[in-house]
């Protein structure tokens, strides 16, 4: 059943999603406040006819209006820039996954560790039990919490898009050409996705399920994998 939680964000499960989340409330407080400054002022002008020579001829007037724009356009430029380099900033991964597009679902690659290889499909709704339906796959991608990760993404037929909400992450899946995200986990869990980009009739039945597992845990799961 919908609750009123449900009207933001996911709970962020990585640094880069709180740092979206986080951007976003900034930006929109600065957008609450010039819209109530902006109706005030309407309502203001409406009802008292205040429109005086400080309103239409001052000079005054002329510098604040030009001035207020660009100091709210340098409030939002700034944190956004420092939120971008965050978003990609590089550094050396603990471990490498590469994900490929299909049509009309998606493969992964474990450069780390050869041999680890599998295809990820929509698990279909008459075998679910309590799962979530159109989100569930056969096969989940395992993921170690509290490690630097890179995701390598790719097309195999036509351009996909590998996309995480929970991680703040969206990535397009080109062929012949390799996008590359860098994120980690904050905590485990399990985390869903889906194709965000309209890749054909099935688009909406090739999501993405990621289990974020504690190292330890993540190594036993890599080594029994047959």
């Amino acid at each position: 059943m919908p609750t009123w939680h449900m009207l933001s964000f996911q709970d962020s499960a990585s640094p880069s999603m709180e740092q979206l989340t986080m951007f976003h409330d900034f930006t929109m407080a600065i957008l609450t406040l010039i819209t109530v400054m902006v109706g005030l002022n309407l309502i203001f002008i409406s009802f008292y006819k205040l429109t005086d020579r400080f309103l239409l001829q001052e000079q005054t007037i002329e510098i604040i209006w030009t001035a207020c724009p660009v100091f709210i356009l340098l409030l939002i430029a700034l944190p956004s820039l420092q939120t971008l380099y965050l978003l990609d900033d590089p550094f050396s991964p603990n471990i490498t996954v590469k994900a490929v597009g299909h049509q009309w679902y998606w493969s992964y690659e474990y450069s780390d560790f050869p041999g680890i290889e599998f295809d990820a499909y929509m698990s279909p709704t008459s075998d679910l039990t309590s799962q979530t339906r159109l989100l569930e796959t056969d096969n989940s991608l395992a993921l170690p919490i509290h490690s630097q990760i890179r995701l390598i993404t790719t097309g195999a037929d036509v351009i996909h898009s590998w996309a995480v909400p929970a991680f703040g992450l969206k990535a397009d899946a080109v062929p012949g050409r390799l996008n590359q995200l860098m994120f980690s986990i904050k905590r485990p869990g399990i985390f869903y996705g889906q194709c965000s980009e309209i890749c054909g009739s099935n688009h909406s039945f090739m999501p993405i399920k990621i289990e974020a597992l504690p190292m330890k845990n993540f190594l036993d799961w890599a080594l029994s994998f047959k």
